[in-house]
């Protein structure tokens, strides 16, 4: 029995990560945060998995909130044997988009919050999941970044500053789980259409000047980097750690 826990798993990067573990052969545990309108969205995700001959069990929860996530991992315990979780994706979307300074400037309530969900989160489950044994020899940990984590967009900083805790957080789990066999990796993707890019204030000129110098001619895709972290789950990618892996199409260097 092998496992990917899949924070933020009903749209975007995180569904299509599901779908293609699902057809590599792994069972889901999604989390994820949704109101009733968009359940149609996590049916479908759901079905996918299903339709793959894989297990999926998905919590309706705030993945930063401490005892949700105790909750949550407790599940996972009943559910999977020790060292079954294979792999563990950040990919939560949950932030406050405003400037530091001027009219409607971010607050400290939002500041935080943003930090940690988007941020120091991904310590919290890496610390639930290895101390429960349930992320083990082998076990991989990827989380989401974003070229926002060292440029400036307009009222991005907020969550400029949590992609950039993310990224430290990345590098110093890889230091301290390397002993025990597992990996960790943050996921830097070209600039994609997906709802969370679209809340972002000026993201139509972000697309438009992303697919202008992307070199492939097109957008990256959810579905390209789903096909990576595929990939990096394999053994074979055993010595990929502390990274922080571009997927772009050749996006950046064509800047």
């Amino acid at each position: 029995m092998a496992t990917i826990v899949i924070l933020g798993a009903s749209s975007g990067f995180g569904a299509a990560a599901a779908r293609a573990f699902a057809r590599a052969g792994y069972d889901i545990v999604g989390v994820h945060l949704d109101r009733r309108g968009s359940q149609p969205a996590v049916d479908a995700v759901l079905a996918d998995i299903a339709a793959a001959g894989r297990q999926a069990w998905f919590f309706n929860q705030n993945a930063a909130d401490d005892a949700g996530r105790a909750q949550i991992v407790a599940r996972i315990q009943e559910l999977c044997p020790p060292g079954s979780v294979k792999g563990l994706l950040h990919s939560l979307a949950f932030g406050s988009l405003a400037p530091f300074v001027g009219d409607r400037q971010i607050t400290r309530k939002q500041m935080e919050m943003t930090l940690d969900v988007m941020g120091s989160s991904l310590i919290y489950w890496a610390q639930d999941l290895v101390g429960s044994g349930l992320l083990g020899d082998g076990g991989r940990i990827w989380a989401m970044t974003s070229a926002g984590s060292h440029m400036v967009w307009g009222g991005y900083g907020p969550v400029s500053a949590a992609k950039a805790v993310l990224e430290s957080a990345c590098r110093q789990l890889a230091v301290e789980l390397a002993p025990r066999g597992i990996t960790t990796n943050a996921i830097l993707a070209g600039v994609t259409d997906t709802a969370a890019l679209r809340k972002i204030p000026g993201s139509d000129l972000l697309l438009e000047g992303a697919l202008r110098r992307n070199p492939s001619g097109r957008l990256t895709t959810p579905e390209d980097v789903a096909d990576l972290l595929v990939l990096l789950a394999s053994p074979a990618a055993r010595w990929v750690n502390g990274n922080v892996l571009r997927v772009d199409g050749g996006e950046d260097i064509a800047g």
